[in-house]
């Protein structure tokens, strides 16, 4: 891997540990640091970890389709009283202690997820936002970000053992599951502070670059005064830190729940997402990125433009006798940070198309003076020496 010249100075490092949104400040962490730190606390935040792991490895596998209100036998507009009577009808049906149904068991456990989902204001919303157009028992698999948007609190989800619902459930929640272990918990003497919600936003490349500040609108699902699940939605304008990277979260100070008794709010926890790009990948820190070169560039060496996603163009140096493959890598130009990323370039050299009459006669001319040029003894020998 070599490294390639560039014209312009090296990016500075900058720390974006923290800023301010106005009164309300605003910071992020990777969720690692968080669950440590809520560890020293003695929180046990960690036990939330090992009991998802193994379910969350499968997220974005295919899975089969549940519709949940067939299960509960409602209407997809019935209210919160409707889905916990015909819960509560069902559960007296098929409770393994009382049941004579051959498939008692199974059909409870169903009949437990279906409620699960549909008996919580929070998940049912998600989920019918999500399943919309599909059929009980077709193969399904969620959509990437699909959550992105919805705020959640970090109720109801310390009973929710997966290991008791099946996939479906485990992709559509699991992942909530984790991340409200992220400063969703409060000690007694904490009792009356506000709950902490969470939400999922999904930024462009450009903004996580340079660093912005947006307009974020979040979706809150509530019960209305009949029990039907209503979206409530507000807007925030959050300023984004440069370099933050996906997986980290930004925290709102007082921007969740709401105290009781003049304590405090708690805090809106955003897990930052990236929306993919066309040019560019992130591995980590580092940009990755083809570099297109045409065929004498690659021979000769050549200084080509590098439009980066945060408006800058580097001039990068290709070495001569460049192929394609070949990495050259920028020091500090990846996502900014206490140790900035890369930026990789991956060479691809372009032929010029033998439709072009002036091409063609070069490609003739090479081919007869070049004759003894082989190219698989070449790759071959260069293969030999692990290049």
């Amino acid at each position: 891997m070599g490294d390639a010249a560039v014209s312009c100075p090296a990016a500075r490092s900058r720390r974006p540990d923290a800023t301010q949104l106005g009164p309300v400040p605003i910071a992020f962490k990777s969720l690692s640091t968080a669950m440590a730190r809520l560890r020293r606390a003695g929180l046990e935040a960690g036990a939330h970890d090992s009991r998802y792991d193994a379910r969350l490895s499968q997220a974005g596998s295919i899975v089969e389709f549940k519709d949940y209100y067939q299960v509960l036998g409602v209407a997809r507009d019935a209210g919160a009283d409707d889905v916990k009577k015909a819960y509560r009808r069902l559960a007296r049906k098929y409770h393994p202690d009382v049941s004579k149904e051959p498939d008692a068991a199974a059909r409870m456990a169903e009949v437990n997820e279906a409620h699960a989902v549909l008996g919580d204001a929070e998940r049912r919303a998600a989920y019918d936002a999500l399943g919309r157009g599909h059929r009980s028992g077709e193969t399904f698999t969620p959509p990437p970000d699909w959550d992105a948007g919805f705020e959640f609190t970090g109720r109801g989800f310390d009973e929710a053992d997966l290991g008791d619902f099946s996939d479906f459930f485990a992709q559509l929640f699991g992942a909530r599951a984790a991340r409200a272990a992220h400063g969703g918990g409060h000690g007694a003497a904490f009792e009356a502070a506000g709950q902490a919600h969470h939400a999922k936003i999904v930024l462009d490349l450009e903004d996580a670059m340079r660093g912005a500040t947006r307009q974020i609108s979040l979706r809150a699902p509530k019960l209305d005064a009949s029990g039907r699940v209503e979206l409530v939605e507000r807007t925030l304008e959050v300023r984004i830190p440069a370099g933050v990277r996906p997986g980290q979260m930004i925290r709102l100070a007082g921007q969740g729940g709401g105290g009781q008794g003049g304590a405090p709010a708690g805090d809106l926890f955003l897990e930052v997402q990236l929306r993919p790009h066309p040019r560019f990948t992130l591995e980590g820190a580092n940009l990755v990125a083809e570099l297109p070169v045409a065929p004498w560039e690659a021979a000769l060496g050549a200084v080509v433009p590098v439009a980066m996603p945060d408006g800058s163009t580097l001039q990068v140096r290709v070495p001569a006798g460049a192929q394609s493959g070949r990495t050259l890598s920028v020091r500090g130009r990846g996502l900014a940070g206490r140790h900035p990323g890369d930026l990789e370039l991956v060479v691809r050299v372009i032929l010029p198309s033998a439709q072009d009459p002036r091409a063609r006669q070069h490609y003739e001319t090479m081919a007869r003076e070049l004759g003894d040029f082989d190219a698989r003894k070449v790759a071959a020998a260069a293969a030999e020496r692990g290049e």
